[in-house]
């Protein structure tokens, strides 16, 4: 009975739900502009006093793509052109010298009064409000009104192929047929925005990044100096020695996940693609940069050339690591991988060892140098068949 009683004054002291709130236009306008600068929808959802699911549904509901602004057409008849009707109609004027004072035809002003009501009860108000609404009204899109190019873009996404590749193929498969013609941000917006109804949402698994909404690149974008790391020198600057190879002691790094937020630092020598592993107890910047320092100051003075390093913020504390071992940092452009390839190569090799998913937390300093020496000693097609240990051995002997 107690327990009853409870619930019935005060709800057994949890917390009460935020109120659902119908998001105004000028609301859902505010929510469009915060979602492309990046923000998180649980501070939309503070801002505007919604939850974030009510903010997230109004970006949802249109996949991720803003719709575009509503205009009303050149053509259409103005709100100050209908009270011109409206007080004609009243005053009893004929349908001819309504529209010669409007400018427009007499056809034009005999539908819009027909169209609304009749003389007897226009209301110039209403039937703009009317006129408005029902200019609303969905069109149907490209692929919906192309069956045949429909189905071609729709085996091509089942094939794993990009809109971008789509778009780009059908104009050379089909040179002369303007009607097989699609742009890959019309794909984009077909599959996401599922009103349109011309290709399924399970195609969207077929793409690269399985988003639920899009993103565009505006969206993702970090704001200007938001996130940055200080002091950056680019991987442009980086001495021309280290872009072809030619002389050791140029590395490349990166982090290695693991699940349970672990995690491990694997370099790589860029001539020799040498690996190194070293253990890492978090992915704090002071703690990364000791690490790091701690391991590249045992190597040779020839082997300390420079470092290349993606804009995570485990490398905040560059600084200190070029202080500790006067190997200078460059950082790669950002989502730009490929500027660390042998880095990637490597992490690709590493996961037959350390599965996505598995703690790596637990793993020892000499189990990462036995997992590293394997790497090390494995032949290379890109060596000439050689191991990494030995191309390292034998540029440090022609240097030393």
């Amino acid at each position: 009975m107690r327990r009853a009683q409870t619930r019935a004054v005060g709800g057994g002291g949890r917390k009460p739900h935020k109120r659902h709130k119908v998001l105004s236009e000028a609301d859902v306008v505010e929510v469009w502009a915060r979602f492309r600068r990046g923000e998180t929808f649980v501070a939309m959802g503070e801002l505007l006093g919604c939850t974030p699911e009510t903010a997230w549904n109004a970006v949802a509901r249109h996949g991720g793509l803003p719709p575009r602004p509503r205009r009303r057409a050149a053509r259409a008849l103005t709100r100050a052109e209908r009270e011109e009707i409206s007080r004609g109609v009243a005053a009893g004027a004929a349908r001819r010298a309504i529209a010669r004072r409007l400018g427009r035809a007499p056809s034009t002003v005999s539908r819009e009064i027909k169209r609304h009501g009749g003389a007897a009860d226009y209301r110039a108000l209403e039937a703009d409000r009317a006129a408005w609404d029902r200019a609303r009204r969905p069109k149907r899109c490209r692929l919906a009104r192309h069956r045949r190019l429909q189905r071609v873009v729709a085996a091509k996404l089942r094939a794993d192929w990009s809109p971008a590749q789509i778009a780009g193929w059908l104009v050379t498969r089909y040179p002369d047929d303007l009607t097989m013609r699609v742009s890959h941000e019309t794909i984009y917006r077909t599959l996401y925005v599922q009103a349109r109804g011309a290709l399924k949402r399970e195609l969207t698994a077929h793409l690269r990044r399985r988003h639920v909404i899009r993103r565009t690149r505006a969206a993702t974008r970090r704001p200007s100096g938001a996130g940055r790391l200080v002091g950056m020198v680019s991987i442009s600057e980086r001495p021309p020695a280290a872009e072809d190879r030619a002389v050791p002691g140029h590395w490349e790094g990166d982090l290695l996940l693991g699940g349970a937020r672990s995690q491990v630092a694997v370099l790589v020598e860029r001539r020799s693609r040498y690996v190194l592993l070293v253990r890492l107890p978090g992915r704090d910047a002071a703690r990364v940069a000791r690490a790091l320092a701690r391991r590249v100051r045992r190597l040779p003075a020839s082997l300390k050339q420079s470092l290349t390093w993606d804009q995570g913020k485990e490398m905040a504390h560059h600084r200190a690591f070029t202080v500790a071992t006067d190997v200078r940092v460059y950082f790669c452009a950002p989502h730009s991988p490929w500027e660390r390839g042998s880095n990637e190569n490597t992490n690709g090799l590493l996961r037959q060892y350390f599965p996505k998913g598995q703690d790596l937390s637990h793993l020892t300093q000499r189990q990462l140098d036995a997992v590293a020496k394997k790497l090390n000693t494995r032949p290379r097609e890109t060596l000439g068949w050689r191991t990494p240990a030995q191309a390292l051995g034998a540029t440090v002997a022609s240097t030393g």
